[in-house]
């Protein structure tokens, strides 16, 4: 698949490994950083999503989405991402990823609103309005490559998913160029997908990074070995 990742904002927590792992399939390790393992919340604008070859439609093709992850190594040692779920926008989309991707969607109320240098998210779940976010964030200015930390490339800088389909983990890669990341800070955060997905509850503030986006081309699932 094709698509852009649009107006992202990037909210992690440190956690201790052994909680983390304990929600991992087998064959995944939790990958740790600074001594713990990461989970991240990141809400964004999916835009532009079509197969190879395939118009985007423009109602279909664009909506907003907010993910659940962690970082993780596969059976071979290459470091990927985990979802513990993905709340999208429109339903065709959880569908299709369901289906034919075997990740975590689920069908929520969602909307990303960028007004200069602010950007607000909204998402409550249909079958679930508990589970609910609400972030806005302040964006700041550019965060350059030399300026980068090991950490913020650590949560950033990912090119590889995890999933699970017919019992068998399998893996794609995800080809994007580097993210432009600026610096964030978070004004107002309200959330429970974290605990929904089975984890504490984060304390204390995330680790906040933003940009503008970038395009992004999913290749094909095959089994990890």
């Amino acid at each position: 698949m094709c698509q852009s990742w649009r107006d992202i904002t990037f909210l992690h927590w440190p956690y201790p490994a052994e909680v983390v792992q304990a929600l991992l399939p087998a064959g995944l390790t939790v990958e740790e950083c600074d001594g713990s393992a990461w989970v991240g919340l990141l809400p964004f604008l999916m835009d532009g999503v079509r197969a190879p070859g395939v118009p985007a439609l423009p109602w279909l093709s664009r909506f907003p989405e907010t993910n659940v992850r962690t970082y993780v190594r596969g059976p071979d040692g290459r470091t990927g991402i985990w979802f513990f779920s993905l709340d999208a926008a429109r339903l065709p989309a959880v569908l299709a990823g369901r289906v034919g991707y075997g990740l975590p969607y689920v069908w929520s109320r969602m909307s990303v609103q960028a007004d200069g240098a602010i950007r607000a998210y909204r998402s409550h779940r249909h079958r679930d309005p508990a589970a609910h976010c609400a972030v806005t964030v302040h964006i700041g200015a550019a965060l350059t490559v030399p300026e980068q930390t090991p950490l913020d490339r650590y949560l950033t800088a990912r090119h590889r998913l995890y999933s699970v389909v017919a019992g068998r983990l399998v893996t794609a890669e995800a080809e994007h160029p580097p993210w432009p990341l600026r610096r964030a800070r978070v004004t107002e955060l309200s959330q429970t997908l974290l605990e929904a997905a089975g984890l504490p509850s984060p304390t204390g503030e995330p680790v906040a990074h933003a940009s503008t986006g970038v395009r992004v081309r999913i290749g094909r699932w095959h089994r990890a070995r």
